[in-house]
């Protein structure tokens, strides 16, 4: 690993149309990780269409990695079942925040770049990284990948506040 370069928070806030693992839905969990860091979200019974609205904190270092996620389904009696994955390149974030901090100024709202899908993402859309209340933020919809259907919305913000890191593994 790198420098350190500060912390993210990432805010894990729903999914949408994922797929059925169990007889007619399933219990959806998420899976983050960021280097050696693991973070998991809270099971939601029987649906395809979940709110989690979790908040998770990790740190970053240079050069910046790749958020990966992995969505499960929650099985008593056997292996959690695989429902996608998705992974992010946090370069673009990290590259705002300099640009950002170079030219010393940003309004409230300003956005400072714009991602577009490609190789280095799964996003299901173009997403805006943006100057919000001091924090540099992006908003994100991944697809899943390797699943019929699914996508995640995240919310990711760099920031210099101090949060708890998860456990590494």
């Amino acid at each position: 690993m790198g420098d350190k370069l500060g912390q993210i928070k990432v805010t894990v806030i729903k999914g949408r149309r994922l797929v059925i693992r169990d007889f007619k839905t399933s219990d959806p969990y998420v899976v983050l990780k960021l280097g050696n860091q693991t973070a998991k979200t809270k099971v939601i019974n029987s649906c395809l269409n979940p709110v989690w609205n979790e908040e998770f904190c990790f740190s970053i270092s240079e050069p910046a990695e790749v958020l990966k996620l992995e969505v499960f389904d929650k099985d008593h009696f056997k292996a959690d079942d695989k429902m996608g994955n998705a992974h992010l390149s946090l370069q673009p974030l990290v590259a705002a925040a300099r640009l950002r901090t170079i030219l010393g100024m940003a309004s409230e709202g300003t956005t400072l770049r714009k991602v577009i899908p490609d190789k280095d993402n799964c996003l299901a859309i173009d997403s805006s990284i943006s100057w919000v209340n001091g924090e540099v933020v992006q908003d994100v919809w991944l697809r899943l990948c390797e699943v019929e259907s699914g996508d995640i919305e995240l919310k990711i913000k760099l920031s210099d506040l101090s949060c708890v890191v998860p456990a590494s593994t």
